[in-house]
């Protein structure tokens, strides 16, 4: 069997000179249906995650991925969240609406607070890919997203992982990625939830069976 690699979300990350956060989420290349970056969010510092490219990682086991780089060059990777303000309004003497903007909130109006929003940041025509997200069978919701397993040589996805405890118990199941038809707004397969049941249950280290 081919080398795998395991990319389970919600993982430590670790710089060549100490910890730098946790795993967030994944992107992937649609239509490549290969893993192009992590989102790896710094420990304390919610909303400033960084996309960190898949040659920067050296290692990834099911506990901990470890970068094959500093903690000072990872702060200086790009966001991988945008931040986004309206016009806080006009309670600012010489300067119009549109030149100001409020932290953490802005208001629109008397009573009125809503928070900015955060978007994703990750590049153009590629999707994240999210810890907890749905996994839907042709005929219905089957479990949650764990994580993915690719290729080394090329990065390519070759199974989604079901995270633990779903309807048929603790087993961890191995979605082949040829099984998968979409990926935005959760997985999406062309198995039913039979066909998933029957598969075997895969261990931490081999996720792929």
């Amino acid at each position: 069997m081919a080398e795998t690699t395991r990319f389970t979300i919600g993982v430590h990350a670790v710089c060549t000179d100490g910890p730098c956060g946790a795993v967030i989420r994944v992107v992937v290349d649609p239509v490549a249906r290969a893993v192009t970056h992590l989102v790896i969010e710094p420990r304390h510092r919610e909303g400033l995650g960084r996309l960190v490219p898949l040659d920067l990682v050296d290692t990834a086991t099911s506990d901990r991925v470890t970068l094959r780089c500093t903690m000072d060059a990872f702060d200086h990777l790009e966001h991988a969240e945008a931040t986004q303000f309206l016009p806080a309004g006009s309670m600012y003497n010489g300067y119009a609406a549109s030149q100001v903007f409020a932290l953490p909130y802005y208001g629109l109006g008397p009573g009125t607070i809503v928070p900015p929003t955060i978007t994703d940041a990750i590049p153009v025509g590629e999707v994240a890919v999210r810890r907890g997200e749905p996994v839907h069978a042709t005929d219905g919701e089957i479990g949650r997203v764990q994580g993915l397993v690719i290729e080394p040589a090329n990065h390519h996805v070759t199974h989604v992982l079901l995270q633990q405890g779903h309807i048929w118990g603790r087993k961890q199941v191995a979605i082949p990625i040829g099984a998968v038809t979409g990926i935005e707004h959760g997985i999406q397969l062309d198995m039913t939830k039979q066909e998933i049941q029957g598969l075997p249950a895969v261990g931490v280290d081999d996720p792929t069976g």
